[in-house]
């Protein structure tokens, strides 16, 4: 390898570690931890006004009191959590990792002609299919469907007009 190219090679190594430092740096705090379709509290040292997230379709924050703000997870990955106060000064700034859930869930994984498809199910003790990120689509807008039209069944009639 050309010493030029060896160079680049270990300039590009070296920033890769620079920046892979900063991300672990002391004094960052390890991201919070929130399961999908859970939610998480989360106390702050002074009264909150505005929340921000990076990703709303990862996770959102809502204000419960003045320094108590709930996580909820809605989708896998990390996004970002800032809080400000009245006066637009940082409060906090966090990351925030939302997780599977996967407690009670069993896979189950179908190969046919058209490859492989995967279906999920709640088992808690009896299984019952459940919604999940990577289900095949047509599962999960099956259950999806299901799932509206039972909660339709439980909402009220609207008042006669």
């Amino acid at each position: 390898m050309p010493s030029c190219l060896l160079r680049l090679a270990g300039t590009a190594l070296a920033g890769a570690l620079a920046v892979t430092g900063a991300l672990a740096a002391p004094g960052m705090g390890a991201p919070i931890e929130v399961l999908v379709d859970h939610a998480k509290v989360m106390h702050i040292a002074r009264p909150a006004d505005i929340v921000i997230i990076g990703n709303p379709g990862i996770a959102d924050a809502t204000i419960q009191d003045s320094q108590t703000l709930i996580i909820t997870g809605h989708s896998y990955g990390t996004t970002n959590l800032i809080v400000l106060d009245a006066q637009g000064q940082a409060i906090a700034e966090e990351v925030v990792s939302v997780q599977p859930n996967d407690d009670d869930v069993v896979t189950l994984y179908k190969v046919d002609k058209d490859g492989t498809s995967r279906e999920s199910f709640a088992c808690n003790p009896a299984c019952a299919p459940t919604l999940s990120i990577g289900d095949a689509s047509d599962w999960f807008s099956s259950v999806q469907s299901q799932i509206q039209a039972r909660g339709d069944i439980s909402k009220p009639a609207a008042p006669a007009k």
